[in-house]
Parts: structure tokens; C-alpha cells; sequence
């Protein structure tokens, strides 16, 4: 039965995949972590919030909250929380529209860039000793996985153009 081999190579295969995915999560040298260590100092959500105004300009509380598929109100209370720490401002919607958007203040880039080096110190720790060929397959399939999931669900997040791409 050449068939239930294969289906349960698949079962196996996901299963490990949903392991490892889990414990990537708790690595609190992510950018996701809400674990404060080595002088980060921004929250899980500023940090995610403002690293996609970051890459795509500024943006309405609408606009985040489709972005991530959260509640408006949820980012409203996010929001709020970045403006009252001076790390986002509202500003006129450029394009004219009657919606403010936010944008990143100084202070808000100066802080995020220093949790992104502290996060990508770690990481050249982490994978300090991967070949050039193990780094770049892991970021290639890293990348495939994250576009596929959110071509699936309808959130895409925008990319640079990699300077090897070129």
C-alpha cells in the first residue's frame, strides 16, 4: 500500500513542521517576542506595527488592522499606546483621503532599527556557524513559506528586492 506510506510521510512531515514552527515561536531572540533582553525595548506589537509602516508607508488604523487581520480596536488600543510613547504621529492621508494615517516619528525609527540590531545580532550568533548556502536556503524557504501563508489568507507584506537579486 504505497499510498498510506506516502500519506503517512506527509502526516510526519506536518507534524514535525507544526513542532518546530511552535518552538521558533518561543525563541525570544525573534522579533516577535514579547521578551525583553539585551536592550530591546519595544513590544511585540510596536514592533510589528510599526516594521510594515516601516515598509509600506504611512498607514490608517484600517489599513494595520486588515494588514494583520486584527479587530480595528485592537490596533486602535495599539495605536494609541505608540502615539503616547511618541512612536507613531497621525498625519493627513497624503493621497487625500478623510482617514489620518499613521506615521513613524524619529524616535520610532531610532528604536525600532535598535531592536532589529539587536535582533540580528542574535541571529548572526544563532547562525554564525551555517554555511552562506544553509543561510540563504533557510531564508529562501523561510520566504516561500511566509508568502504562501499569506497568499492564503490575503495579507500580503511587502518585500525589498534583495541587492543579490539585482
Amino acid at each position: 500500500m504505497p499510498g498510506c506510506a506516502a500519506e503517512a510521510s506527509v502526516l510526519e512531515d506536518l507534524q514535525e513542521i507544526e513542532r518546530e514552527l511552535l518552538l521558533l515561536a518561543r525563541h525570544h531572540i525573534l522579533p516577535t517576542s514579547t521578551h525583553k533582553q539585551h536592550g530591546r525595548t519595544l513590544d511585540r506589537s510596536a514592533y510589528l506595527l510599526l516594521s510594515r509602516i516601516e515598509a509600506e508607508g504611512p498607514m490608517t488604523i484600517g489599513q494595520l488592522a486588515d494588514a494583520f487581520a486584527l479587530d480595528v480596536s485592537t490596533v486602535n488600543r495599539q495605536a494609541a499606546a505608540m502615539l503616547h510613547a511618541d512612536l507613531v504621529e497621525r498625519i493627513p492621508d497624503p493621497d487625500g483621503g478623510m482617514a489620518r494615517k499613521l506615521a513613524v516619528t524619529q524616535q520610532g525609527l531610532q528604536r525600532l532599527h535598535a531592536d532589529r540590531d539587536v535582533v540580528l545580532r542574535g541571529l548572526g550568533q544563532v547562525l554564525g556557524n551555517w554555511s552562506v548556502e544553509d543561510r540563504r536556503c533557510f531564508a529562501d524557504l523561510l520566504g516561500r513559506f511566509n508568502i504562501t501563508c499569506e497568499a492564503e489568507n490575503g495579507y500580503p507584506w511587502p518585500r525589498p528586492t534583495r541587492v543579490s537579486d539585482q
